[in-house]
C-alpha cells in the first residue's frame, strides 16, 4: 500500500514538472515572437508631457467641436456640413429639444411622444459621437423600423388593440366627420403642387407633395408608411413634422375649434344612441378589411394591422395577446419610434429649407383637416335628426386618442357636465381608417 502511494506521488510530481516546462517554453516562444512588435512599439512611441496630453484631451471635447468645428467633419450620413450646422445649428437644436422636454413635463403635451423624440434629437446633435449615423444606435433603429415601414405597422396593430369601435357603430354618421377631416390631406396636396408649379418657394414633385400632404391626417405611422414608399428622401422631415403636430394637438386645435363654433354649439350635449353588440364588433373589422382588399389593396398593410389588433381584442379569447399589443408592444415600439424620429432632429437635417417648408405645409394641412371636421358637423346639424356637437368634428383627424381628449376638454370648458370623450372617439377612429384609405389612394395612383 505504501509503495503504491509513493508511485502516485512520483507521478504527480512528474506531471507538475512537465506542465511547468511546457509553460516556460511557450512563454519564451511567445516573448520571442512578440519581441519585434515590442521594439516597433517602442520606436513609434513618443513621450508627451502632461500639458500636451491635456491639450489633446480638450481638443477632443464637445466644447471645441461646437465652438471651433472641424472643417473636414461630415454629417452622420457622410455628407459635408456647413459651419453653422456644426456649431450654432446644433446649439439651437439642443435648445429646441429642451423646449420639447418642457412642453412634455410641465405642460403635459403628449409626453409619450415628445420625451423620446426630444431625447433622440438631443442625442443626434451631440458632436463627434455619430449616434444617428449608420453605425450609431439611433441610425440602426431608424433603418430597422422606419425606413422599412415596420414600426408604423406595429403601432397600428397596438392602436387597433386599444380601439373601441362601439361609439362609431352606435352613431355611424360620425364617420362623415372622420372623412371630412381628410380634406386637409387632399387640399394640401393640391396646394403644394400649385405652389411648386407657380412659385419659386417650393420645388416638390407630385410624389413628394403627396407624401407631405398626409401630415394633414395627424397620423404619424401613416405618414411614415407613405413617405417611405413615395418620397424616402423626405422621410425624416415628414416623420418629424407629423409626430410634432400629433403632439401639438392641444395647442393647434382649440383656437380653430373655438373660432368656428358658437357658445351654444359648444354646449350641445350628446347621448349614446344604443348599445353595440359583441357580434357587431367582431364583424366590423373583418368587413372593413374585406372592403379594403377588394377596393384598395394598397392600404391593407396598415388597415390589416389595425383590424388584426382590434379583432383579437374583441374576440375575448386571447387576452394575453391583445394585452401585449395594447401595452408592452406599443410601449416598446413607441420608445424605439420616438428615438428614431428624434434622430432626424439633427441640425444638418432639420434646419434646412425643405424641412422648414414641410413643417409649414404640414401645419396648413393639419389646420385644414381640423377645420373641415368642425364645418362638416355644423353642416350635419342643418338637417333633421340628433344634433352633433361640432367640437367632436376636430377629432376626425386620426391622432388617437389625443384629438378626442381635446374635443372633450374644450367642451367641458363651457359646460363641466358635457362629456364628449366617447362621442369624439367615433370620428377619431373613423379618421384612422380614413387616413389609411387616403394613403392607399395616393399609393395606388403612383403604383
Amino acid at each position: 500500500m505504501s509503495q503504491c502511494w509513493v508511485n502516485a506521488m512520483k507521478l504527480f510530481l512528474l506531471s507538475i514538472i512537465s506542465v511547468f516546462m511546457l509553460m516556460t517554453s511557450a512563454h519564451a516562444g511567445g516573448h520571442a515572437a512578440s519581441e519585434p512588435l515590442s521594439v516597433h512599439q517602442e520606436e513609434d512611441y513618443e513621450a508627451k508631457g502632461m500639458g500636451e496630453m491635456l491639450g489633446n484631451f480638450f481638443a477632443s471635447t464637445g466644447i471645441v467641436a461646437l465652438m471651433s468645428p472641424d472643417e473636414n467633419e461630415l454629417s452622420a450620413h457622410g455628407e459635408p456640413m456647413s459651419d453653422f450646422h456644426k456649431g450654432w445649428g446644433r446649439i439651437i437644436m439642443i435648445l429646441i429639444t429642451f423646449l420639447l422636454f418642457w412642453l412634455a413635463i410641465k405642460k403635459g403635451f403628449e409626453p409619450l411622444l415628445l420625451l423620446p423624440i426630444g431625447f433622440g434629437g438631443l442625442l443626434a446633435n451631440i458632436p463627434i459621437a455619430g449616434i444617428s449615423g449608420p453605425d450609431g444606435f439611433l441610425g440602426v433603429l431608424y433603418e430597422a423600423g422606419l425606413a422599412n415601414q415596420l414600426f408604423p405597422i406595429l403601432i397600428f396593430m397596438g392602436v387597433g388593440a386599444m380601439t373601441d369601435f362601439g361609439p362609431l357603430l352606435a352613431n355611424p354618421k360620425t364617420a362623415l366627420l372622420g372623412g371630412a377631416a381628410q380634406f386637409g390631406i387632399f387640399g394640401t396636396l393640391v396646394g403644394a403642387v400649385a405652389l411648386s408649379e407657380y412659385t419659386t418657394l417650393f420645388d416638390f414633385t407630385i410624389k413628394q407633395a403627396s407624401a407631405i400632404s398626409i401630415i394633414g391626417g395627424a397620423d404619424g405611422p401613416t405618414s411614415i408608411f407613405i413617405a417611405s414608399a413615395l418620397a424616402p428622401e423626405l422621410l425624416g422631415a415628414i416623420a418629424v413634422a407629423s409626430y410634432s403636430y400629433m403632439a401639438m394637438v392641444p395647442i393647434i386645435q382649440p383656437p380653430i375649434m373655438k373660432a368656428l363654433t358658437t357658445d351654444a354649439e359648444r354646449k350641445i350635449k350628446m347621448v349614446t344612441l344604443r348599445q353595440v353588440s359583441r357580434l357587431e364588433k367582431l364583424v366590423f373589422p373583418i368587413m372593413v378589411l374585406t372592403l379594403a382588399i377588394l377596393v384598395l389593396p394598397e392600404a391593407t398593410p396598415l388597415i390589416g394591422a389595425f383590424m388584426f389588433g382590434n379583432f383579437l381584442k374583441v374576440s375575448g379569447v386571447v387576452d394575453r395577446l391583445s394585452d401585449t399589443m395594447e401595452n408592452a408592444l406599443i410601449n416598446i415600439i413607441t420608445i424605439f419610434l420616438g428615438l428614431a424620429v428624434g434622430s432626424k432632429l439633427s441640425a444638418d437635417q432639420f434646419l434646412v429649407a425643405d424641412t422648414l417648408a414641410i413643417l409649414a405645409l404640414g401645419i396648413v394641412a393639419f389646420s385644414a383637416g381640423t377645420a373641415a371636421g368642425v364645418i362638416m358637423a355644423k353642416i350635419m346639424n342643418m338637417f333633421p335628426g340628433t344634433k352633433v356637437n361640432p367640437l367632436i368634428g376636430s377629432a376626425g383627424v386620426s391622432a388617437v386618442p389625443m384629438a378626442a381628449r381635446v374635443s372633450n376638454k374644450v367642451g367641458m370648458e363651457y359646460d363641466r357636465s358635457n362629456i364628449l370623450l366617447m362621442h369624439a372617439m367615433g370620428p377619431n377612429v373613423a379618421g384612422v381608417i380614413g387616413s389609411a384609405v387616403a394613403a392607399g389612394v395616393l399609393l395606388s395612383i403612383f403604383s
